[in-house]
């Protein structure tokens, strides 16, 4: 047996393992407890299990889908969640030999662990965990600095990095736009202390005119975001919302892209891409401002009042980690498969009778699986239909 054949058969197990912690994670996240205390137990009569209760697959089967201590009746998407994590781990490896591409095949196989966990905790809660997506972004980055190379399956760290950076721009841009339509363009009623979507918002318009004006990414990022950093200190400092209308920042920013496509497209790609990675900086600092706030925070706001949003925060999040991981050419595709993928569903689901509520974070968890197998062919075979 060679190496690759080797690789395929390693990583069949260890995805059946790591299947079952992601259980561990689907069951635990959402209800605030920690994955590794107490150990595993059955949820229904609370007996920790032994080494022989955890096998995966193995063990269900053997069981006949009960637990071996109450006889309760064991949810077959354990073994299911197991298998789909074995055979994705097993593909990859098939479709990313080992001796190819090295421990970056690692790094895609954590990517697809975190959007199988994400996706199944968003149909369930519609929530996506900040303890999956912000280390998730991290791990991303870590494997583009260590792994990311001409033929590693991930990108190097910078693209990494612009990938993490405008794939949360492009979703929080979405879903600042598109609250602001649902408003009819008026203002916030209930903006966020010391650091939310108006800071986002300032990111967005000052990332806009700096990468416009002077054509640099990093120029523009630098900006945009250090305005957004200056607004939440002025706003914790002042222990209260400074409000910043959004006629300017949203509008502005519009108003300023209209202004640069006049200039010529360079201006409106570098001053287009500033925005988004500039609201995509202050987005994730937000992210982790609200999770590390959450965490002291006891008081239950699942009532509190809240403006119309047309994109859930946890989606800019996931978006982040997916850029880490594939750079933002193949977030972009993952986003378009994703937007195809919710809209046919969707109407599915209107024409049967379903839920009217979206749940984005599994279609793109589908779309970023389509974009990491096809995504560059996708993009090929996009830029010479361009002529590019």
């Amino acid at each position: 047996m060679n190496v690759d054949a080797f690789g395929v058969v390693v990583l069949f197990v260890l995805g059946l393992l790591i299947g079952s912690f992601t259980n561990v994670l689907i069951w635990r996240l959402p209800r605030g407890e920690n994955i590794a205390f107490p150990p595993s137990h059955c949820p229904n009569c609370d007996h920790p299990l032994s080494p022989l209760d955890l096998v995966p697959v193995v063990s269900w089967a053997a069981l006949g889908g009960k637990c071996r201590y109450c006889k309760a009746p064991i949810s077959p998407r354990y073994p299911i969640i197991e298998l789909i994590s074995g055979v994705a781990y097993a593909a990859i490896a098939l479709l990313f030999p080992l001796s190819s591409f090295g421990t970056g095949v690692i790094g895609l196989c954590l990517l697809f662990t975190i959007l199988l966990a994400a996706s199944v905790i968003d149909f369930e809660t519609y929530t996506i965990p900040d303890e999956l997506t912000l280390p998730g972004t991290v791990i991303g980055l870590i494997f583009g600095a260590v792994n990311g190379a001409a033929l590693s399956p991930l990108p190097h760290f910078e693209a990494a990095l612009r990938g993490a950076l405008m794939g949360a721009g492009v979703l929080v841009a979405i879903s600042l736009l598109g609250g602001w339509v649902l408003r009819r363009f008026r203002e916030r009623l209930y903006p966020e202390l010391p650091i939310g979507y108006q800071q986002i918002a300032l990111a967005l318009f000052g990332g806009v005119l700096f990468g416009g004006l002077w054509g640099s990414w990093w120029t523009a990022l630098a900006g945009g975001a250090a305005l957004g950093v200056i607004s939440t200190v002025v706003n914790a400092a002042a222990r209260r919302v400074i409000r910043i209308p959004e006629l300017l920042t949203l509008g502005g920013s519009l108003l300023a892209l209209a202004f640069f496509s006049a200039r010529g497209s360079i201006s409106l790609l570098t001053g287009l891409q500033g925005g988004l990675a500039a609201a995509g900086a202050i987005s994730l600092l937000a992210g982790l401002y609200w999770w590390i706030g959450s965490r002291n925070d006891t008081a239950d706001d699942d009532d509190a009042p809240g403006d119309p949003t047309a994109m859930g925060f946890g989606d800019v999040k996931l978006a982040a980690v997916i850029g880490a991981f594939l750079g933002f050419e193949r977030l972009l595709v993952a986003l378009a498969v994703a937007v195809v993928v919710g809209a046919v569903l969707g109407l599915i689901q209107r024409f049967t009778g379903g839920e009217n509520k979206l749940k984005f974070g599994p279609y793109l968890a589908i779309g970023a699986v389509v974009a990491l197998l096809w995504g560059a062919a996708i993009i090929d075979a996009y830029t010479a239909y361009l002529g590019l």
